[in-house]
């Protein structure tokens, strides 16, 4: 049964205003009575003859302005549809659940669609779902989507057709209440076009070092000299030049490259084959050449793209060069280090540190010295070193180390019996926290992560931190440090520690049992030298043994028990090989220090033939603590920064939050996807 129509609104007033001037002269009647009787009378007389006209005329007109309404309204509704259906822009109305109800003939032109195609917009857009329709609440979504390659930007609009849900509107047969949802759909090919070729060639900065140029040209006949640096000129002019990029010398080892960013796109794809390229230049150079570079991109200026360069290759350097690094506002990308980094026997760079460490203790009244949690036999090694630095210069020094794990407590037997009655050494956070002020220095060993310090919070109270580390650097660094001295090449934040003593003061004496710890520290870091060696790690160790440490009470410091044995001949025992990778779990129940004896079973697992590196899962304190090792084949840094941690190239680590299960599951993606993406081999 259809429901009756009234007219509202203005047209309603309009409409009736005739009888509501009747109540008024009803009013007027009464007042003219009160005055004449007579009057009144008469008055009465017209107003009954005006009512009856009123009335007669208000019904015997609203049909015929029903019939004009309906008709204007017909005229103007069939022009506003076919003003929709010839728009030149595609258009097409949805139900609630997002059925077309009608399209316009560009929308069908677009499509190929008939005009009685009634099914789901999904089967044309497959990115307009249900979910991401219009509502009440949201009456407005717009969306970018492709379509038989243009792009278009949709938009869609909550259409109600009445407030109250009483009006209907008919399409063909079809009667919709409620509300409708209106699809436009902008061509933004073009627009899309332009804005890639505005970024395509934009300019990106970048700085092209060469690693080891002078040890390179140590090991060439002086006649061949020239012959081998313009080979290496030329290799890195005809590499950017292939890519439109403009290569300047800067210095004898240095240049500066500008290149448009598709150029970049172009390279990166490619993994910056020139980091391997370039160490086929050989002329009877005995060691290879390899590269650092940097690039700088997405900067607002150009001067922000070279300040991008620039971080981007201390990035490089630190983390042991032949690599490219990639910096934006917003990102830092890695190609490449995949190679050890070469030695350098001359150290000048460690007499400078030492001296400039110095002065920053000697301007101070306290030395707070941390390595990273859970601190092994390196980190409180080169922590003791510390000590003994800044006791020389009577300064009071404090060790901070929250837990003590069964590798360490030998050590720190040993140092508190060798200095116990001279202070309290070891502390905890809480305490570091009320000791350390402006008037402190911090001194970071074995870690350049503000994250994995053993209290974090003491950076920031105090202007003074110096780092010491053999890591290399990674996106988190202690930004602050007023003194970093980060060494990819050294064996052990312990050797470092070593070579700073020799320069720091020439009345440093270490104590027997001080030796022994960093001693400790290098021979656990070079698993008893037999990885990452060089001429500078026993140069280190010739200055402890002379400084007293004994070979003999340092093993004794390495003895496990029980336990810790069985634990890591049961990870050895179940290992399995993935890829070349042996992987395994360590058990850590009744292990006071499971990490410590997962990371051994790690550097045991490389003792199998056909093993190329090992990874080992322990889990400890609701974590899942991941030790990676290898010998020369892989970079197992790479591999753990692809899972959220560092290191450098033979030994690296990450934390994880999770299960067992689902750190191996991750352990194996990560290895499939590099392997699938050319990272390993």
């Amino acid at each position: 049964m259809k429901k009756e129509k009234k007219l509202k609104g203005q047209l309603g007033l309009y409409m009736r205003w005739p009888l509501y001037l009747t109540a008024l002269l009803v009013i007027m009647n009464a007042v003219i009575y009160a005055v004449s009787k007579d009057a009144g009378v008469m008055m009465l007389v017209f107003l009954l003859i005006y009512a009856v006209i009123a009335i007669f005329l208000y019904v015997y007109n609203k049909p015929m302005v029903y019939t004009e309404l309906v008709s204007f309204a017909t005229h103007y509704g069939q022009i506003q549809k076919n003003l929709l259906k010839e728009l030149e822009l595609p258009y097409v109305l949805l139900d609630g659940d997002g059925k077309i109800v009608w399209m316009n003939k560009e929308f069908m032109r677009l499509t190929g669609k008939k005009e009685d195609y009634s099914r789901s917009i999904t089967t044309i857009f497959s990115e307009l779902n249900r979910s991401i329709l219009p509502t009440e609440e949201q009456t407005d979504v717009s969306v970018e989507l492709s379509y038989e390659g243009q792009d278009f930007r949709a938009e869609l609009k909550y259409i109600s057709m009445d407030e109250d849900g009483e009006s209907e509107v008919v399409f063909g047969e079809k009667a919709f209440e409620g509300h409708l949802i209106a699809l436009y759909l902008f061509d933004i090919t073009e627009i899309n076009r332009y804005i890639r070729e505005n970024q395509e060639q934009r300019l990106a900065a970048g700085l092209v070092y060469i690693d080891n140029y002078d040890e390179a040209l140590e090991n060439v006949e002086e006649v061949r000299s020239s012959l081998l640096v313009a080979l290496i000129e030329r290799k890195i002019n005809k590499y950017f030049n292939a890519y439109d990029g403009i290569v300047r010398k800067l210095e004898k080892d240095r240049f500066f490259i500008i290149m448009q960013e598709k150029a970049l796109t172009q390279i990166r794809e490619n993994k910056f084959d020139l980091l391997q390229d370039i160490k086929t230049v050989n002329i009877g150079n005995e060691m290879a050449i390899t590269l650092s570079i940097s690039i700088g991109s997405g900067g607002a200026t150009y001067a922000d793209c070279m300040e991008y360069a620039r971080s981007a290759m201390d990035l490089a350097l630190a983390r042991g060069g032949d690599q490219a690094v990639v910096k934006t506002k917003d990102q830092i990308t890695y190609y490449g280090g995949k190679t050890q980094q070469v030695e350098k026997n001359t150290r000048v760079k460690a007499r400078v540190k030492a001296q400039a460490f110095r002065e920053i203790v000697e301007a101070k009244d306290k030395v707070v010295v941390m390595g990273h949690k859970l601190p092994d036999a390196d980190a409180f090694g080169a922590a003791v070193g510390i000590y003994r630095a800044a006791r020389t210069l009577n300064k009071r020094v404090y060790i901070v180390a929250n837990e003590v794990s069964t590798s360490i407590r030998p050590m720190l037997e040993v140092f508190d019996e060798m200095n116990g009655g001279e202070q309290l050494v070891v502390i905890n956070s809480a305490q570091a926290k009320e000791i350390v002020d402006r008037n402190t220095v911090v001194v970071v060993v074995d870690t350049n992560r503000p994250s994995y310090t053993e209290c974090e919070d003491i950076l920031a109270m105090t202007p003074s931190v110096v780092v010491f580390d053999h890591h290399r650097r990674g996106n988190e660094i202690i930004s602050h440090a007023v003194l970093s001295y980060i060494e990819p090449n050294a064996s052990s934040a312990c050797e470092m520690v070593a070579e700073i003593l020799q320069y720091f003061a020439d009345n440093v004496r270490l104590k027997g049992g001080e030796a022994d710890c960093i001693y400790a520290g290098m021979m656990i870091d070079t698993d008893n030298f037999m990885n990452k060696t060089g001429v500078r790690t026993f140069e280190a160790a010739a200055f402890l043994r002379r400084c007293g440490a004994d070979v003999t009470r340092v093993r004794k410091l390495f003895r496990n028990d029980m336990g810790e044995f069985k634990a890591r001949a049961e990870a050895v025992r179940h290992a399995e090989v993935y890829r070349g990778f042996a992987l395994s779990v360590c058990p850590s129940k009744g292990l006071v220090s499971p990490t410590i004896v997962g990371s051994q079973a790690a550097n045991e697992l490389l003792n199998i033939i056909g093993v190329r590196a090992s990874i080992v899962l322990t889990e400890y304190n609701g974590k899942i603590y991941v030790s990676a090792r290898s010998i020369d084949e892989v970079n197992v840094q790479i591999i753990m920064e692809k899972m959220g941690g560092g290191g450098h190239l033979n030994m690296a680590g990450v934390q994880l939050e999770c299960s067992v299960d689902e750190a191996m599951i991750q352990v194996r993606e990560t290895l499939d996807q590099m392997f699938a993406g050319g990272e390993l081999e």
